[in-house]
């Protein structure tokens, strides 16, 4: 099994603490800015960054169903950390200060992709797709934050 990595990165004219807030909120906000390729959204334990645990299913495609239950951690300043119960999935946020009023929020996600052909073709259309749903989300939650 090869790891498969995909990585997404925006710039938002918000400071990195507010955008960083609002990452955290998965009360209020997380499931406001999630695109529509994420379901069932349900916060079941905290909802303030460390400790939460929140469920969603994502589809990655039209065959592909994730049902992800997550685990919230923050490991440094600035960084959220969700792994999932269910499989290898891990996906890291990151936010850093860029500049005078403005972030740069980075989203990478890794997980342990299938053997042979079938991995093959994961590794190489996965992060492609993955990486258009999270241009989505940091999008909305630039607007979010950009208010």
């Amino acid at each position: 099994m090869a790891q498969v990595e995909a990585t997404t990165e925006r710039i938002i004219a918000a400071d990195a603490e507010a955008v960083f807030d609002a990452l955290a909120d998965y009360k209020e906000v997380r499931g406001k800015v999630l695109p529509g390729q994420f379901s069932e959204y349900e916060v079941r334990e905290g909802g303030d960054g460390e400790g939460t645990l929140v469920h969603w299913k994502l589809q990655a495609t039209s065959k592909r169903i994730r049902d992800c239950l997550l685990e919230v951690s923050e490991p440094t300043e600035g960084q959220l950390v969700e792994k999932d119960r269910n499989s290898s999935m891990v996906t890291t946020w990151t936010v850093t200060p860029a500049g005078e009023g403005k972030s740069k929020a980075v989203v990478s996600t890794v997980w342990n992709g299938a053997g042979g052909i079938g991995g093959f073709f994961e590794k190489t259309f996965a992060p492609k797709g993955l990486g258009r749903i999270y241009d989505e989300l940091l999008q909305n939650l630039a607007t979010e934050v950009e208010k």
